[in-house]
């Protein structure tokens, strides 16, 4: 609690943080807006919100990891965060809910019991909540992209699908070689970011590590089942949402919003 008193929020590090953060923004919108990207406020409220869910995440924190049943509820906010936030950028119907419940669910519950009964990772509360809210969040970055990429796909080629059909093909067969680009595509960042880390990239928990007092030999290996599971659990994800949802389908819904 003491880091979020006032006389700390007035300390040096914490203004110069403030400042850069409201720099940074500001430059982003800016750029965004001269350029007419759309949406151009979406970096500012995001970033805001960010301050304010980063602030009652540090405040509550330090109870949260030293329960296990405080972890699950916090992990099972998570997820159903993930799917309102997926469903609403891709403009889901109803029906289509449960099945990117689904799919947003299983990758990271099956990549995450993989790292803890294998013990690759103690299975404790702490790295439960570590490991989960990572492979989350890029689950349901996958899920999104997956969708938007399939949906756009067979807009796009939407010729080639009624051709298909017409010989005889099942929705499913029409539409698997989109399926299986959309899914490749989705998982290109997590793949860049694996094959470049150490060289490119020096990700977060391996940095969070080192700080947090682990050797860089210790630090690396957490680091490398955390990129192993997010493959996997992206893997499954868009795997799912391409192959066994509702995108399966071969109505042309634009979900592009």
């Amino acid at each position: 609690m003491a880091g979020w008193s006032a006389e700390a929020l007035a300390s040096g590090p914490w203004v110069a943080t403030l400042v850069a953060v409201a720099l940074l923004t500001a430059l982003a919108a800016v750029l965004l807006r001269i350029g007419r990207v759309p949406a151009p406020a979406e970096i500012p409220l995001a970033i805001g919100r960010a301050v304010v869910q980063l602030a009652a995440l540090s405040l509550v924190l330090s109870g949260v990891i030293t329960d296990g049943r405080l972890v699950a509820l916090a992990l099972a906010i998570m997820l159903g965060v993930a799917v309102a936030t997926a469903a609403r950028r891709l403009h889901a119907p109803r029906s289509a809910v449960p099945v990117l419940t689904a799919a947003i669910v299983s990758g990271p519950v099956i990549a995450m019991a993989v790292v803890f009964v294998t013990g690759a990772i103690t299975f404790s509360p702490r790295y439960v909540l570590a490991v989960g809210g990572i492979v989350i969040g890029n689950a349901m970055t996958i899920a999104t992209l997956t969708s938007r990429l399939f949906t756009a796909s067979v807009i796009d080629h939407w010729d080639e699908v009624e051709a298909w059909l017409s010989l005889g093909a099942t929705g499913r067969q029409a539409v698997a070689r989109l399926a299986r680009d959309a899914v490749h595509t989705a998982l290109v960042p997590s793949i860049d970011q694996t094959r470049t880390t150490g060289i490119v990239v020096l990700p977060g928990a391996f940095v969070g590590a080192v700080f947090g007092g682990a050797s860089p030999l210790e630090a690396g290996r957490f680091q490398l089942v955390v990129l192993a599971s997010i493959l996997a659990a992206g893997a499954v994800t868009g795997s799912l949402i391409a192959f066994r949802g509702h995108l399966a389908s071969t109505r042309p819904i634009d979900h592009r919003a």
